[in-house]
């Protein structure tokens, strides 16, 4: 029998400085308010710098979607909050065994998985 890996957490890579980033926020925070069993974070890539390790952030918003330890998403996201709401849905939709699937059906996700860059962003969003 396998480990649940249900919960769910969306990280923002973000600048304050960046005028679509801050545009963004609201949309961002208004679809937190739709999953309220999953954890979404915001963070300023200058105050994490140097927690970023060689995590690299080509365009703004970047965006990381996790379920349990597994990297489901990570890149750039057009900043339409509802392009957010209907991948985190579609990824939800997935039993704990469609996303193990999901992320070894690809060279790049399965990179993710042992990228420990990302792994470190998110046990520091998710306080493991």
């Amino acid at each position: 029998m396998s480990m649940s890996i249900s919960s769910f957490s969306v990280i923002c890579l973000c600048a304050d400085w960046c005028d679509t980033c801050r545009n963004y926020r609201p949309g961002f925070e208004r679809i937190s308010v739709l999953f309220p069993d999953t954890i979404f974070v915001w963070l300023d890539i200058e105050d994490i710098a140097d927690a970023l390790g060689n995590t690299d952030i080509e365009s703004f918003p970047t965006l990381i979607i996790n379920r349990g330890e597994l990297v489901l998403y990570y890149g750039v996201m057009l900043p339409y909050p509802e392009h957010l709401a209907r991948v985190l849905e579609s990824f939800r939709a997935q039993d704990d065994e469609e996303s193990r699937r999901y992320v070894k059906s690809e060279a790049q996700r399965r990179h993710w998985q042992d990228d420990q860059d990302l792994k470190g962003l998110l046990d520091r969003c998710t306080n493991k």
